[in-house]
C-alpha cells in the first residue's frame, strides 16, 4: 500500500519520539500519507491490541477505509541498566498491519478480518509495572520498574480470561483456533497461559528468543515471522492477546 492510500494511522507506543506531537504524525509525514489522520495509542504492552480495536471501531463508523496500525518501541531508552531483573528482558522493535474495510470471506465462506475484541484495565495495579518519571510529575523520562512475580500471576489469569471471552464472543471454541499470537512478555507466561487453558503449545507463536519483550511491537513482529515461515496462512483463525502496564490487557480474534 502506498502512503497516499492510507487514510488513518494508529501508532501504539509507550516510548514516543517526543511528548508531543504524536509520533504517528511523524510517520504520516515520512510515508507521504497526506490523506490520513494520525494518532498515538498508549497502553504499553497491550498497545497493539488496543490499536487494532480502535481501528476496528473507527472502521465501523466509516471514518476510514484503509488503516495503518503500528506497534513501535525503544524500551532501551527507559531501562535501568543496573537492574538485572528488567534490563535483560526488553528490546526495541516495530511492526505494523494494514487493515482495510471490506466484505471478505475465506474459501469456506467464513467471514475474514476482526471478529471480536475485548479490552480491560485496572488502575489499582499500576504500581506493578510502570516508569518512575514523566513530564507532569518529574519533568523527566524515568526508568522502568516492575514487580515481576506479581505481573506473572496477574498475566496468566487475566490473559486466560480474555482469550476465552474473545473466542466465545466470536462464536468459537478454543479448539477452533489455529494459532495464538501473544504479546511476547516471556516464555514462562506464554507456556503458563497455554497450560491453564489446555492449549497445544505448538499453536502458540513464540519469538521471545529472537526479539525479547518489545512491548507494543511484539505481536506484529511475531505474526509477521509466522506468516513468513508459512505457519499462519489465509483462512486461519488467530487470537492475539496482551497484558501491559496500567494494568491493561485484552484479546482479539482475527480470521486471516
Amino acid at each position: 500500500a502506498s502512503g497516499e492510500s492510507i487514510e488513518a494511522i494508529i501508532l501504539a507506543t509507550a516510548t514516543p519520539d517526543l511528548t508531543f506531537p504524536a509520533t504517528a504524525v511523524r510517520v504520516q509525514q515520512a510515508i507521504g500519507a497526506r490523506n490520513a489522520f494520525a494518532m498515538d495509542v498508549q497502553a504499553v504492552c497491550s498497545g497493539f491490541v488496543y490499536g487494532l480495536t480502535v481501528a476496528d471501531g473507527l472502521a465501523a463508523r466509516q471514518q476510514a477505509k484503509r488503516f495503518l496500525v503500528i506497534g513501535a518501541e525503544t524500551f532501551s531508552r527507559i531501562l535501568d541498566w543496573t537492574d538485572r531483573s528488567t534490563c535483560v528482558l526488553f528490546g526495541d522493535g516495530a511492526g505494523a498491519f494494514v487493515l482495510e474495510t471490506q466484505t471478505s470471506v475465506d474459501d469456506q465462506g467464513r467471514p475474514r478480518g476482526m471478529l471480536s475484541a475485548h479490552l480491560r484495565s485496572d488502575g489499582a495495579l499500576h504500581d506493578l509495572l510502570y516508569v518512575d518519571g514523566g513530564p507532569s510529575q518529574t519533568g523527566g523520562v524515568g526508568k522502568l520498574r516492575m514487580a515481576g512475580n506479581q505481573v506473572f500471576k496477574h498475566a496468566v489469569v487475566k490473559l486466560s480470561e480474555s482469550i476465552v471471552e474473545a473466542v466465545t464472543h466470536a462464536g468459537y471454541q478454543l479448539d477452533d483456533v489455529d494459532w495464538f499470537v501473544p504479546h511476547q512478555a516471556n516464555q514462562r507466561i506464554l507456556l503458563a497461559v497455554a497450560d491453564r487453558l489446555g492449549l497445544d503449545s505448538h499453536k502458540v507463536i513464540s519469538t521471545v528468543a529472537q526479539h525479547a519483550n518489545t512491548s507494543a511491537a511484539s505481536i506484529p513482529l511475531a505474526l509477521d515471522l509466522a506468516r513468513r515461515d508459512g505457519r499462519i496462512c489465509e483462512g486461519d483463525l488467530v487470537v492475539v492477546e496482551a497484558l501491559g502496564g496500567g494494568m491493561t490487557w485484552g484479546a482479539a480474534v482475527i480470521r486471516m
